[in-house]
């Protein structure tokens, strides 16, 4: 791809951004309460934090911390104490952010692209940028839990509810776990 190309498609990428932020305005959310939510809801339970909110968002703990509390007086999210560790909490879901979701401005530009047509490789384009946009910024990867180096597939495991594990936290991790994205993801 030419100099040329890539700045068109960053340009149109930034447009989409745009028209997104602008779908969002509209509902009772702003965009950083929508990316929040978003998050919270791809993250499985060790990432869902303010801490690695924010490391996600590349945003202060401040802000994060301004739209979790926005998220709570609107009830759709909670906190509760960390099981892991006294000192923090954990942010969770309720209905009602469940209920948001369903109402999602990106459902819309999701079903935008799927009728596009195209197939898996404006996905497969859009991954590869983020990934070296990552690596440029010695970000964090956020990655699947499943595609880990510490994922462990318990194959004699007793418990069929908590077949996995994860070597670095050790820890049982469910199958919906392994699906979701994770903060101490590094990739296999």
């Amino acid at each position: 791809m030419s100099e040329d190309e890539a700045r068109r498609a960053a340009d149109l990428i930034e447009r989409i951004g745009r028209l997104i932020q602008a779908e969002e305005q509209k509902s009772p959310l702003n965009p950083a309460q929508w990316e929040a939510l978003r998050y919270l809801e791809k993250a499985n339970r060790f990432s869902r934090t303010p801490a690695a909110l924010a490391e996600y968002l590349g945003s202060t703990r401040g802000t994060v911390s301004q739209t979790l509390i926005a998220l709570e007086k609107k009830g759709c999210v909670e906190r509760r104490q960390s099981t892991r560790d006294r000192r923090s909490v954990d942010m969770t879901l309720t209905d009602a952010g469940r209920a948001q979701l369903a109402e999602d401005p990106l459902r819309e530009f999701a079903a935008h692209i799927a009728a596009t047509g195209t197939d898996g490789t404006l996905e497969e384009a859009l991954s590869a940028v983020l990934h070296e946009a990552i690596l440029q910024n010695r970000s964090k990867s956020f990655g699947i839990c499943a595609t880990c180096r510490f994922f462990r597939r318990d194959e004699r495991a007793g418990d069929r509810t908590m077949p996995h594990r994860c070597a670095l936290l050790d820890v049982p991790l469910s199958d919906d776990d392994s699906g979701r994205i994770c903060a101490e993801q590094e990739p296999a």
